[in-house]
């Protein structure tokens, strides 16, 4: 996971303000924290909800990720980025939904090991630049597992029901591959590349797919967040920024 830049004004000292709770200091994050698993949900053939119990996490701004750390019996140990599913509105719990990369040494542990019970290490969390507090209009633009943090996003402002307005479009191979297809409402509008329901065009997202989102567009205008693979993230990008939306106001994060 890689990020455009940092946020303007980002130092160690910098704490992230999550909205109905607490600060939480560059100083907390960075220390590591046992975490158990206590759940594991199907979501796709290739992709599972991870969730865990933290009692001692401070909480999270939707859109942040973590450090998760698997140490073997012989004291191999190995780290990954993950971005969190879970919205920062369920105090000592965090979730993570995860694909079955493959070859994949951590997520190959977790969809073919991994049970109720076992614990990993988790620093966190990690990054204000893509985060969404809540404050202002978000379009949200996603594919596969790109989805995750903006779903963060999503679950935020339902458990809050913010009034501020928020969109989401996300681009999938088909409705098999959706990730969280069971919890998408009236918010999100799907795009199928390989297969469809009868009736729904397959394709690439595309100019059709942005434009009525940017013609909607809510006082202040949009702050757009876009998370996909390199080549996804440059696609939507270059899309938004043809119907319009400010360069500026695009945040970008990039797997791979």
């Amino acid at each position: 996971m890689t990020e455009t830049s940092p946020p303007p004004g980002f130092t160690p000292e910098t704490r992230f303000a999550v909205p109905g709770r607490i600060a939480v200091s560059a100083q907390a994050a960075a220390l590591w924290q046992t975490a158990t698993l206590t759940e594991v949900r199907r979501e796709t053939p290739r992709a599972a909800t991870y969730r865990f119990a933290v009692p001692d996490w401070a909480g999270h701004l939707p859109g942040q990720h973590l450090m998760l750390r698997l140490t073997a019996e012989d004291g191999y140990s190995t780290q990954r980025h993950y971005s969190i599913a879970s919205a920062p509105d369920d105090p000592g719990h965090i979730e993570l939904t995860l694909d079955h990369v493959e070859g994949g040494e951590v997520s190959g542990w977790f969809h073919t090991v991994a049970k109720p019970g076992d614990e990993v290490e988790v620093r966190g969390p990690l990054s204000g630049f893509f985060a969404w507090p809540g404050d202002r209009p978000a379009l949200l633009v996603g594919a596969g597992s790109g989805v995750v943090p903006l779903m963060s996003m999503v679950r935020h402002h339902r458990a809050r029901d913010l009034s501020v307005p928020l969109r989401m479009l996300v681009s999938a191979r088909g409705p098999e591959d959706l990730i969280y297809a069971r919890e998408l409402g009236a918010e999100t509008a799907p795009v199928f590349t390989r297969s469809a329901p009868e009736g729904v065009p397959v394709g690439r997202m595309a100019a059709a797919h942005v434009a009525p989102l940017l013609a909607e567009q809510p006082p202040g205008g949009w702050e757009a967040y876009v998370c996909g693979s390199n080549a996804f993230a440059e696609h939507a990008s270059r899309l938004l920024v043809e119907a319009g939306q400010p360069v500026d106001r695009i945040r970008i994060e990039r797997f791979g």
